[in-house]
């Protein structure tokens, strides 16, 4: 390992593993760190070398971690690390290839170059590791920053096909074995082990024309063919073609077995990746060519042959060709057909007796018509559910199923036979409880462990973007690695929820961002505020860990303002399509518990939540609940059904948004919090419909990369909003309207956000100006906002206070006694103004809003003895006797005039 690469790990590992540092006989060693897997100080590495770290309790963990893993960053920036000189020019391509590859430079030295590669697309570029290929083009490996590329890791020029690469010291002619690869790395890294390998440089290429240009050279130097070592990657590709290419090499005339990397987790490994870690050893070869025979082998019984040559255990499972086998071994039998070949055959090793007794002695029973295997464990701590989650692989073509199994369905036979119905179409087991306990057995001694969370976007406490499809963290992009969980670093992560329905599109280059023009001209600078705060939306986690709370956004108007096409097409931002929100007022409080829980750093968007009336539905919902939300604390609290005493009580991880075409009524402390966005019809004209309808026909696919641009820039744009806001913060406070700190709070956020927004898209300075413009304005309008009553509430106690004033010695309205209240009948108050011709508000509008009232304090809904009622009785005791209670909307205000009565 190179000196200064050793000296910058080894300070890591000390200070990320607690490592101790000593000599040994051997050499240096780091020793007794902590286990990331099972939290033990038995963590080692060599300290002379520290390419990988292993957990010594090999019985119980085993746990191996290579550094390029745990440290990509150290891997990712050669060009910058390593410039080239006048002296050393490749200087970047040997670093790549030393410490990068791990390969002794004296043996490879001379064997690649040092290029460029640059993505038009993409519009980035990268320094390149070019080999040339035997028919005039090259095979080059892009070095900085790959990931950046997306799928692309390396870039062709000119055919191989038919062909491979060769090392140019080796001879293939004076060879007694060729091991055949698929990438050039895999066969450098062989190499090192004294192993003559070439690289055909894909699973699919069969190397036919070096073959025969092969057979030539033997042929012209009467030499025997050498055994071709099929040694292709350990992936369904790589061994489907490597046992069609070893029944074509044999039909050709060759020997030819096959080599297999031993399979490690999730993680696929190649035969670099085992050069590097140490593991080409004699007894590790040893297990490969074993792997690669049952690899190989064309019958079950054959297979069992090899396996129970291998261990000699008298009954034990395995597949063949997606089939699941048992294989039982009667040793009686055996015995007595040991002893007749004896008889037979004196002159017969011992061992070839054996094998062929045991062809005869042993069964080999189909017990499931496919391949369950389990993949790894997954668990809810907080509700204390746990599953395990199995891939079942067909012999058909039909492609794998994977869902999750409970403990208790695969402690019996029978509930393991009935889930994997219920999973996979015609999947049968037929075993016994002791034959899947075996098979299972072996598979769960050191079964990985993948953290689950169970709502879509961020964990704060992985800081790590979790989508069904896609995982960002530190600004990297990830996806589902092929048993559906995302390998991030040293975090193995999934989520377990799928009902948000985000479909994003990973292809960055596919996200357009013509529409914010087309936003901007049907809606202004008020879309440029939602779209602010749709963005801060996507970091609301982060913004509420450190301002402790992030606002509500209120989008309110007249019908036909435009605000479900606004609204709807910032889902499409976030891979929602054809989606607006949920409606609390039809929901019941688990419902709504669950649409706020199910997401972070997302909006939650409420619509409708205005309709209702005095009855039941109107009571289900209170915006008050909201209020804890704006902290990020739980709005509802549920007991765990474990028969303790625990309590779930999910906190809120993402933002509030209110859409409806009423202001919302509620207490003070709740509008406080919100940040309010008024849409009418008045600045429509031809060309803002226009684009409208421009705006509701952007495809997703072409919008949803705002999502993932944002969340790959999280660092950038946190960094700039913790500097932003406390500018803004000062400019509101200097306002002489606005007084409210938290008001101030709240619009200097999003005002903020208007300025993060050119991290994503390029935001014209007009466009932000007036997006600036408008949140002051808007936090002007709030302050007032907060200290007047609803315009409903003013019309209708203007009416009362106009119709009292008229009558100088009684009240006409007030039904209260002389306990300085005033309660108010709305349907005799309603009759009583249109027998004056007063317009009023209609009643359903009033009772929605009444609460609100902040001129005379609402107290209660409640039923009166009427004091107006009582005097009409006491004065006309002929006619019809008014009832002594009247059911009243009561306030505080002044005493009643009928003292007494």
């Amino acid at each position: 390992m190179n000196p200064s690469l050793r000296t910058e790990v080894t300070s890591r590992l000390l200070r990320d593993y607690g490592f101790k540092q000593k000599s040994t006989p051997t050499g240096e060693k780091l020793d007794a760190g902590a286990c990331p897997s099972c939290g033990k100080k038995m963590l080692w590495a060599f300290g002379d070398a520290p390419w990988v770290i292993r957990c010594n309790r090999l019985n119980h963990c085993g746990a191996e971690f290579h550094i390029k893993d745990l440290y990509p960053d150290l891997f990712d920036n050669w060009s910058s690390l390593h410039k080239p000189t006048p002296d050393s020019p490749k200087a970047t391509a040997d670093a790549y290839m030393r410490d990068g590859r791990g390969f002794d430079l004296d043996q490879v030295r001379d064997w690649y170059t040092l290029e460029s590669y640059f993505n038009h697309e993409l519009q980035i570029g990268s320094a390149t590791v070019r080999f040339p290929l035997p028919a005039g083009g090259y095979w080059e490996r892009i070095i900085d920053q790959p990931h950046r590329f997306g799928k692309r890791k390396a870039n062709f020029h000119g055919s191989y096909a038919g062909t491979w690469w060769q090392p140019p010291t080796l001879n293939t002619a004076a060879v007694d074995e060729i091991w055949i690869v698929e990438g050039i790395f895999d066969a450098i890294a062989l190499l090192h082990h004294g192993i003559a390998a070439v690289a055909v440089m894909s699973c699919n290429n069969y190397p036919a024309k070096a073959l025969a240009a092969l057979i030539e050279q033997l042929t012209a130097l009467e030499r025997p063919r050498p055994t071709l070592v099929w040694a292709l990657d350990s992936d369904k590709a790589g061994r489907t073609f490597a046992r069609q290419w070893i029944a074509r090499s044999l039909e050709e005339g060759w020997t030819a077995t096959a080599a297999q990397v031993k399979a490690s987790g999730a993680k696929k490994l190649d035969w670099n990746d085992m050069h590097q870690r140490g593991l080409l050893r004699e007894q590790d070869l040893d297990e490969y060519r074993y792997l690669g025979a049952l690899l190989a082998a064309n019958s079950p019984a054959e297979k069992a042959r090899l396996i129970y040559g291998r261990g000699s255990a008298s009954q034990f499972s395995f597949d063949f060709e997606n089939r699941l086998y048992w294989f039982k071994l009667d040793i009686e039998a055996l015995n007595r057909e040991a002893y007749a070949i004896r008889e037979t055959h004196g002159d017969m090793p011992e061992a070839e007796v054996r094998e062929q007794a045991m062809l005869k002695a042993g069964v080999v029973v189909n017990i499931a018509t496919c391949l369950p295997t389990a993949l790894y464990y997954q668990a809810n701590a907080l509700t204390d559910e746990s599953w395990y989650y199995f891939r079942v692989a067909f012999p058909h073509d039909g492609a794998p199923v994977k869902n999750t199994f409970t403990s208790a369905q695969i402690a019996s036979a029978g509930e393991f036979k009935k889930r994997l119905l219920a999973v996979a179409p015609g999947a049968f087991y037929t075993g016994s409880n002791g034959q899947l306990d075996e098979y299972l057995k072996a598979q769960m001694q050191r079964i990985r462990s993948v953290q689950t969370i169970d709502y879509v976007g961020y964990s704060k406490e992985h800081g790590c973007y979790v989508f069904p499809e896609v995982a960002i963290k530190d600004g990297k992009l990830h996806t589902l690695n092929d048993e559906d969980f995302f390998d991030v670093g040293r975090l193995s992560i999934k989520t377990i929820s799928t009902s948000a329905g985000l479909s994003l599109n990973t292809v960055l280059k596919d996200f357009k961002q013509d529409w914010l023009q087309l936003l901007w001209g049907a809606f202004g600078p008020k879309a440029i505020v939602a779209l602010a705060f749709w963005l801060g939306s996507l970091f609301a986690e982060q913004i509420r860990g450190a301002h402790k709370s992030f606002p509500f956004l209120e989008i309110v108007g007249e019908p036909g303002a435009g605000k479900t096409t606004l609204i709807e097409f910032l889902w499409k931002l976030c891979g929602r399509r054809d989606y607006e929100g949920f409606d609390p007022s039809k929901s019941s409080l688990a419902a709504r518990a669950r649409n706020f829980a199910q997401v972070s750093n997302l909006p939650v968007v409420l619509i409708e939540g205005d309709r209702g009336d005095d009855g039941a539905k109107a009571r289900g919902f209170d915006w008050d609940e909201l209020k804890t939300a704006y902290n990020g604390r739980s709005v509802r609290a549920r007991g765990v059904k474990n028969g303790g005493n625990e309590t779930y009580e999910p906190p809120f991880r993402g933002a509030v948004v209110i859409s409806q075409n009423a202001d919302v009524s509620a207490s003070e402390a709740v509008l406080q919090r919100i940040v309010h966005l008024y849409f009418d019809r008045s600045g429509q004209s031809h060309d803002s419909l226009t684009a409208a309808k421009a705006i509701e026909h952007v495809a997703v696919e072409e919008a949803s990369g705002f999502l993932l641009a944002a969340a790959m820039k999280e660092q950038e744009i946190m960094k700039d909003f913790l500097a932003r806001e406390p500018v803004y913060q000062a400019h509101l406070a200097k306002h002489p309207d606005i007084k409210h700190p938290r008001l101030i709070k709240n619009h200097a956020q999003i005002m903020a956000l208007v300025d993060c927004l050119g991290h994503v898209l390029p935001l014209p300075k007009e466009y932000r100006d007036a997006a600036l413009r408008q949140l002051t304005t808007m936090t002007v309008e709030r302050q007032q906002a907060i200290g007047a009553d609803h315009p409903l509430v003013a019309e209708f106690w203007e009416v009362y206070d106009h119709v009292e004033s008229a009558e100088d010695d009684r009240p006409v309205l007030n039904h209260a006694r002389g306990d300085g209240l005033i309660a108010i009948s709305l349907r005799h108050f309603e009759q009583v103004a249109n027998d004056r011709r007063l317009n009023i508000p209609p009643l359903a509008d009033l009772k929605r809003v009444l609460k609100t009232s902040r001129h005379r304090k609402f107290v209660d809904l409640r039923v009166v003895n009427s004091a107006i009622n009582a005097h009409h009785n006491a004065e006309y005791p002929m006619s019809p006797k008014r009832p002594a209670t009247v059911k009243c909307w009561v306030f505080e205000g002044e005493r009643s005039a009928f003292k007494g009565v």
